[in-house]
């Protein structure tokens, strides 16, 4: 299916069930479906994300991933009062590009319409490209801020993961490029093609650790991970808030569009999201399944993050450091495509 009809459907979902929400306010299409051409054809491993505005700023649990008309479509609530002033979201890293072109589905007081108009006047004005680019710092300063060396071993590796991988999105937001999720390195090593910079992208992948990961290891370890995310999307009880990605639903997104890319070459770039995945599944483990089966799958995980070069809390704390150590780096390589990028414009 083509871009275009699936925002159709996504529309039509909005139209026939988004609406009946309690408080609905607007819906506009969120994430990567923003950057993708009409006549473009949808992944089958990629799902169409919807956000949908709400007058409460107590939101409900997220409707999360589901078909609708042979479409993926993920939707997730956003409280109105953070819809207020367009200059905040111009300095988002992460939402600002949901408005930088055309993406209202419904607005009935026609408050987003409004605010898509005034971001992508400004969009890529260069302080609020700076902006963005200073808050992606921040994001990654925050997350590894959290580690806790009191946590369960996979609590302890999401802040490091997810610290580190959003240093490829200080460069996405500097190109203006999609800070993507799932790809986000094989989207970073692009943009580093685009302005000149390879010789930069073995740095991103050796502060991950997979730099010197071979293929056939990446393969043994999806094989293992598919094995893990089976059993525990089988198990899973507990209403945690990424539960609709370990489901059968999910399984095309989180497994086959790892193979998808260790297929095309880009092992290394699977596996920022392979951790991630097999992270909850330990969380969803150590919930909701018996000791046999914790015990079944750890000995596979804790082979992933060994072979990252990651055995225990110190090992995690030290890999902080080395990103903290290299942002200014990462800084100066964002700063000069920014300054090489002709889209971005001088006040």
């Amino acid at each position: 299916m083509i871009v275009k009809d699936a925002k159709a459907v996504a529309r039509q979902w909005v139209n026939e069930i988004g609406r009946k929400t309690a408080g609905f306010c607007g819906a506009f299409f969120h994430g990567s479906t923003n950057w993708l051409p009409d006549d473009a054809v949808l992944p089958a491993t990629s799902d169409l994300d919807v956000m949908v505005v709400l007058a409460d700023p107590n939101l409900p649990n997220k409707p999360g991933k589901f078909m609708y008309r042979d479409v993926m479509l993920e939707v997730s609530y956003l409280p109105q009062e953070q819809l207020q002033s367009p200059t905040l979201i111009l300095g988002q890293s992460h939402m600002a590009g949901s408005f930088h072109k055309a993406s209202v589905i419904a607005d009935p007081t026609g408050q987003l319409t409004k605010l898509q108009a005034a971001i992508s006047k400004d969009y890529a004005k260069r302080q609020w490209v700076r902006k963005r680019c200073d808050h992606a710092r921040d994001k990654v300063l925050n997350n590894l801020k959290g580690l806790d060396p009191a946590a369960p071993f996979h609590d302890q590796v999401l802040p490091w993961l997810f610290g580190t991988g959003v240093t490829t999105h200080i460069l996405l937001v500097a190109g203006l490029k999609n800070p993507t999720v799932r790809k986000r390195y094989l989207a970073a090593h692009d943009l580093l093609v685009e302005y000149g910079h390879l010789d930069f992208y073995p740095s991103l992948l050796e502060l991950l650790g997979c730099a010197q990961m071979s293929r056939a290891q990446v393969e043994q370890h999806l094989a293992v991970l598919t094995t893990a995310f089976d059993a525990a999307k089988a198990v899973i009880k507990t209403p945690f808030s990424f539960a609709a990605d370990i489901s059968d639903l999910a399984r095309p997104v989180a497994i086959d569009g790892s193979r998808e890319l260790i297929e095309r070459g880009y092992h290394r770039e699977a596996i920022f999201w392979m951790v991630a995945t097999y992270s909850r599944c330990q969380q969803i483990f150590a919930c909701d399944a018996s000791r046999e089966t914790q015990e079944q799958f750890n000995p596979g995980y804790r082979q992933l993050l060994g072979d990252l070069e990651i055995t225990s809390f110190a090992d995690l704390q030290q890999r902080s450091d080395q990103v903290k150590a290299w942002l200014p780096r990462i800084w100066e390589v964002a700063a000069a495509i920014m300054a090489a990028n002709p889209e971005i414009e001088d006040e």
